[in-house]
């Protein structure tokens, strides 16, 4: 399953801590920042994502997430 969001994470140090808040959440998954998308987009690659769990941990951080469809 591939899930797709558009975020509001612009620096690189601040995308790699989120990497690994949600790397603790969803082991096992592949997970990036394309922080040169206007979009600034973050996908994750797993066998199951939980939406809401992405968009509360960026959230918590201080930070937008919406699903792209």
């Amino acid at each position: 399953m591939v899930e797709v969001f558009k975020t509001n994470v612009e620096q690189p140090e601040h995308s790699e801590m989120l990497i690994d808040q949600i790397m603790n959440q969803i082991p096992n998954s592949q997970i990036n920042f394309d922080l040169e998308d206007c979009d600034k987009i973050l996908r994750i690659e797993a066998e199951s994502v939980s939406n809401h769990i992405i968009i509360e941990i960026l959230y918590q951080n201080g930070y937008h997430a919406e699903v792209l469809i």
